[in-house]
């Protein structure tokens, strides 16, 4: 098992950077082709596409992240398996997690398929980005397969304590992606079309470097034959996990389609402006995010290993690098908000409305910092029915704060830095006490 990490081991700050950085720098260049997408359409083809792109965007990470449920909840299980050293368990898990995965990666590309009209009309499309935006969504849809088997692969190497490794096929894949833009998009003038062929393509080539790498490289992933074993008992265990995950996952884009809808009716500009701020607060955010993965990974382990007193201290140690980075990513955003906008569009409405919107979310950064933070620590103990109760108040809050500040006060697209700051503050005041109650009985952690 010489590419994976024992989390029981050694000091917890080192090993949590040590650990987060590969998981921040692999979600970049994740982002970064996503944001290449909007950058040459937008530049290239114009605000319509640019939009077309941008509403797809919510609808797609809700189905990635119902697979995405299902990698997560299977690499706790995973991380505390491996942390108790039962590697025949562990074979079986991963075997059942992939079988079921493809599967229902498949159903879920049919569906999506049959269904995006209705979907594009329950958000209000415009009628003159409708087509484009459904041919978009239709190639998308048809390589979900692709985006599961990436994250299964990438999820099951980080609970196994491997997190370098993805990073540098998603650096790969990124790179044949802006190449896959620029040829389809520029060259063969396919449009929005051909952003939507160049993911497709670089996430299935990602899909097989995977692949190949654990083929040789990862000696407790050579299944062989065992891979077609499927264990009925621990995909009942996992769905038990994954549910509660997939679901607050899709309760987050739930409400970010909620809030999607609502700016569909301020006009294009405010559309087009919404999905480049959509890209760059992605940049900002996700690394919080990382942070809390890797807080997950850590406790899962030492969970699984009897470790109460590393689990603390890696909580301990995971909440101080979420506030650091929630301040650094604050000066980052307010004072380039204008650069970081001119990267995209050129259209000064566009860009007007970003720079707005991005001065006032950048005010925000540390609160969503300090709750990732305790999302990784209720993910890490294994209780995520909190993380799924604390995402819908968050969401619920944001959507129904949003909707008197657009359609009653008048409000533009600074509604929504607000209406964000209402859910984050709903989320605390579910969580905080949860956390504080465990730490004084010492639930989970004694």
């Amino acid at each position: 098992m010489e590419m994976t990490k024992d989390l029981t081991t050694g000091k917890i700050m080192p090993l949590l950077v040590k650990f987060t950085i590969p998981l921040v720098l692999g979600n970049l260049f994740q982002l970064t082709y996503n944001a290449v997408d909007s950058i040459i359409v937008g530049r290239f083809v114009g605000k319509g596409a640019l939009a077309a792109v941008g509403i797809c965007n919510p609808v797609m990470t809700l189905m990635i992240l119902f697979l995405n449920g299902l990698c997560m909840g299977a690499s706790i299980l995973m991380g505390m398996q491996h942390g108790a050293k039962k590697y025949g368990t562990l074979e079986r898990q991963i075997s059942t997690t992939m079988l079921s995965g493809v599967l229902f990666s498949l159903v879920l590309s049919v569906l999506c398929i049959v269904f995006s009209g209705t979907i594009l009309h329950l958000l209000q499309v415009d009628a003159s980005i409708f087509e484009m935006t459904r041919s978009y969504m239709h190639i998308i849809f048809a390589g979900l397969v692709f985006t599961f088997l990436y994250n299964f692969f990438a999820s099951t190497l980080r609970a196994l304590g491997d997190s370098s490794s993805p990073l540098y096929f998603l650096i790969i894949s990124a790179v044949l992606n802006v190449f896959g833009d620029l040829f389809f998009v520029v060259v063969l003038k396919a449009g929005s079309d051909g952003c939507a062929v160049s993911t497709v393509l670089s996430e299935a080539l990602c899909s097989l470097f995977c692949a190949v790498y654990i083929q040789k490289r990862v000696p407790i992933l050579r299944l062989g034959k065992k891979w077609l074993v499927f264990d009925a008992g621990l995909l009942k265990k996992t769905v038990a996990y994954g549910w509660a995950s997939a679901m607050q996952q899709a309760t987050v884009q739930l409400g970010k389609i909620g809030i999607q809808a609502i700016v569909n009716t301020m006009g294009v500009p405010v559309v087009a402006a919404f999905a480049v701020v959509n890209r760059i607060d992605d940049f900002a955010y996700t690394p919080e995010q990382n942070i809390a993965h890797a807080m997950t990974s850590l406790m899962a382990q030492n969970k699984g290993a009897g470790e109460k007193k590393r689990m603390r201290e890696g909580f301990r140690c995971g909440m101080v690098l979420e506030i650091f980075y929630g301040i650094v990513v604050f000066l980052v955003c307010y004072l380039l908000a204008r650069p970081l906008m001119l990267l995209f569009v050129k259209d000064e409405a566009v860009v007007g409305h970003g720079v707005t919107y991005l001065r006032l979310i950048s005010l925000m950064y540390v609160i969503p910092a300090l709750t990732n933070g305790l999302q990784g620590f209720f993910r890490g103990i294994g209780d995520l029915k909190v993380t799924l109760i604390s995402s819908f108040v968050n969401m619920g809050v944001r959507v129904v704060t949003a909707l008197p500040l657009v359609f009653v006060c008048g409000f533009g697209i600074e509604a929504l830095p607000y209406s964000y700051l209402a859910g984050w503050i709903g989320m605390m005041l579910v969580e905080a006490p949860l956390l504080l109650r465990i730490y004084r009985k010492g639930e989970a952690l004694s």
